[in-house]
């Protein structure tokens, strides 16, 4: 193998999130329009990087992903150790919006998985104005757990290895065996209760039900992506989420599970440009319009 240096640029930035001090990670590469970029619960910015080390992308776009307060090279608040980590849909929210601040990042397109995609449906109702479009990568209006979460952070339990176990299930069989491991690592690393605190997020918060209607496609593009192989966030439930949305599109993706860009990146790209390239045109006729 040839030694070779990544496009991916990593930096910090400091800035205050609910008023609280926090030291945040972020990846970078590529230059024009920027997509900001948001990974799923108990994982980090490394699920983006084949997208963002692919020139197809990057040419044309500035991607920039982060890891959440709590998660990957991001660290916790000061005083986290007398505090349980729960993630709340406002914590979520300003996290956004004070990231897309202090990186002076005018109306980014939004793409987020999982807990990411079901954060970029609020933005889509509560913020349009704040981003030019938002693809919405397994995500659905609601879903409570079909598991306990406590299993996640017990005493008598390793909660990575017991969130890897979740997330194998997750992953489609088509998933090449590398992937698949590096996707699972992520979550074997993962914090002390944290992908505990973003499930509890994930499945009980169901205020975007509600929500949905609030969604103005004509002002704002939705695109909402969906596996065949998730079991967390089923075609069914992504199906029903765009069509409570008047004009959003969707589209259901052979072959992949709920991490595609992490797990089958060879198999996601078709379906990402797909989605980048209706995101241009659906921006350009709003414009026209």
């Amino acid at each position: 193998m040839t030694a070779y240096i990544e496009a991916i640029l990593g930096r910090y930035v400091n800035l205050a999130i609910n008023g609280v001090a926090h030291r945040i990670y972020f990846e970078e590469a590529g230059q024009g329009r920027p997509v900001l970029c948001l990974h799923t619960a108990g994982a980090d910015t490394r699920q983006w990087r084949f997208v963002l080390n692919d020139p197809d992308f990057t040419n044309e776009h500035r991607y920039i992903s982060f890891d959440m307060p709590w998660h990957g090279k991001s660290l916790p608040p000061e005083g986290f150790e007398t505090e349980e980590y729960l993630l709340t849909t406002e914590a979520y929210i300003d996290a956004i919006l004070s990231l897309c601040i202090a990186l002076k990042l005018d109306r980014p397109l939004l793409a987020g998985c999982s807990m990411g995609g079901r954060i970029a449906l609020q933005l889509a109702a509560l913020y349009p104005d704040r981003f030019s479009g938002f693809i919405a990568i397994e995500a659905s209006d609601f879903q409570p757990a079909w598991y306990d979460i406590d299993w996640f952070h017990r005493p008598d339990a390793h909660g990575g290895e017991m969130g890897a176990a979740l997330v194998s299930a997750n992953i489609a069989p088509q998933a090449p065996k590398p992937e698949r491991w590096n996707t699972q690592w992520m979550f074997m690393q993962s914090g002390p209760g944290v992908f505990r605190g973003d499930l509890s997020f994930y499945t009980q918060d169901d205020s975007l039900i509600a929500r949905l209607g609030a969604i103005d496609t004509t002002k704002t593009p939705v695109h909402i992506m969906c596996g065949e192989y998730d079991m967390t966030c089923t075609p069914e439930d992504a199906r029903r989420t765009a069509e409570a949305i008047q004009g959003a599109t969707l589209a259901i993706m052979k072959d992949l599970g709920h991490f595609p860009m992490s797990e089958n990146p060879k198999a996601f790209k078709p379906y990402f440009m797909r989605a980048m390239k209706h995101m241009a045109a659906s921006t350009a006729e709003l414009t026209e319009a």
